[in-house]
């Protein structure tokens, strides 16, 4: 029935024509895979519009604020306290801010001045790119800036091969270090996070990765640059926050088809340091807009409360068979907590001390520790050391008392 409404001809040619584009489709499909190229994220230069029109969602009192972030979390960065959190141990595509990562591996284990060579895999790399070109020598530090400010995805490769000595590899020192971190809800598979169905985090370990790396000062220098110098042409960094909201000195955004629009922001204000992450917002504009909810109501509805301060004494405890019958215990770190005024009263203090310590002491030995406590999770903990070398009273010591008497006694 076919072949009587078309002319064999007619059969013949359509037949080349489909196997010609099923055969280009094939090649596309070959070359994609092998670009690793799954989806873009070039778009980071959208126009942010009403950062401040959120106002009429409440984030004072204690009603939580709403996003139209899929997840978000809101850490504090000395005590890793979670002060907000909506879906944020669900696993999420975390596109870009995959580099935290990357960035922090790469800084702990490069130097600077090394020469990177920039390979056919990286030069050919889609998405957001800064057109490194293959066979080209640059320099570690340059493409660290290149990777965190514009978030070059080919500048990523090149870093992971260059520590790693391949993409793979790196990628397992990526998996190392976050098990090490406490990020054992991640799995890392490349080191630019285009979308990749084995690729993914929580809102909640991307805290602890970004809590860790912001310990690293190199880590906060290059993410708190606003602008840089790449290869003579001026770059500036994708995250919006650096120039929209006070106090703001990192971290990293990112976007593909999958993950949406996601940031990692971290914020200091008068010593305090707020680490928030949104993932999955429809636009920049919301992605902005919702980090700025999150970090008002951090910082309107909690404060810092100072409990003890490093070196403070706490209490005394006594010495058997010491030469000095009491030693006075300190505590080895400061201790503030970030709390709503309702909280201060409820924190519980359990202190982990024997009743009696034996002799001898050495200075700086850990005798017990102070736990933080409240509504039954521990906010925070230190160490509780004697800061004083006690001797024991043995057979010499005892002899030297009996001779001192009795030659004081001789002497009167």
């Amino acid at each position: 029935m076919f072949n009587s409404y078309w002319k064999a001809g007619d059969v013949r040619l359509l037949r080349k024509t489909l196997r010609a584009v099923l055969s280009i489709i094939i090649i596309l499909s070959c070359l994609l895979c092998n670009f690793e190229v799954w989806a873009d994220d070039t778009n980071e230069d959208e126009p942010i519009r009403d950062f401040n029109g959120s106002g009429s969602i409440e984030t004072t009192g204690n009603k939580l604020p709403r996003v139209s972030a899929e997840s978000a979390i809101v850490l504090d960065m000395a005590t890793g306290r979670v002060l907000y959190e909506k879906n944020a141990y669900t696993r999420h595509s975390i596109a870009s801010t995959t580099k935290i990562m990357t960035a922090i591996v790469a800084l702990e284990n490069g130097n600077d001045e090394e020469d990177v060579v920039i390979s056919k895999r990286a030069a050919a790399i889609g998405g957001s790119t800064v057109n490194l070109k293959e066979g080209k020598t640059y320099k570690f530090k340059d493409l660290m800036y290149a990777m965190m400010l514009r978030s070059g995805n080919d500048a990523a490769i090149a870093i992971a091969e260059h520590i790693g000595g391949s993409v793979e590899l790196f990628a397992e020192m990526m998996n190392r270090k976050a098990a090490e971190i406490g990020a054992t809800n991640t799995n890392f598979v490349t080191p630019h996070g285009l979308d990749d169905p084995q690729h993914y985090s929580t809102p909640y370990d991307l805290a602890l990765i970004t809590q860790y790396a912001l310990r690293n000062e190199k880590f906060c220098e290059i993410v708190g640059t606003k602008n840089s110098v790449f290869q003579g042409s001026n770059i500036s960094n994708t995250n919006e926050m650096l120039g929209l909201y006070p106090g703001a000195d990192g971290v990293k955004t990112g976007y593909t088809g999958q993950a949406g629009r996601c940031l990692v922001t971290s914020v200091t204000k008068n010593n305090w340091r707020i680490i928030s992450i949104v993932l999955g917002c429809p636009t920049r504009t919301v992605r902005a807009q919702s980090s700025k909810i999150l970090l008002d109501y951090a910082f309107e509805n909690f404060k810092n409360y100072e409990y003890i301060k490093k070196g403070q004494p706490l209490q005394q405890l006594d010495v058997h068979k010491g030469v000095l019958d009491k030693v006075p215990i300190y505590s080895d770190s400061d201790i503030t907590l970030p709390l709503k005024q309702e909280e201060v009263d409820k924190v519980k203090i359990i202190y982990n001390l024997p009743e009696v310590i034996e002799a001898p002491l050495k200075s700086g030995m850990k005798i017990g520790t102070a736990n933080y406590v409240l509504d039954g999770k521990l906010l925070a903990t230190t160490d509780l050391k004697n800061l004083e070398t006690v001797g024991r009273k043995d057979f010499y010591f005892y002899f030297d008392s009996i001779f001192k008497t009795w030659a004081r006694l001789v002497h009167n």
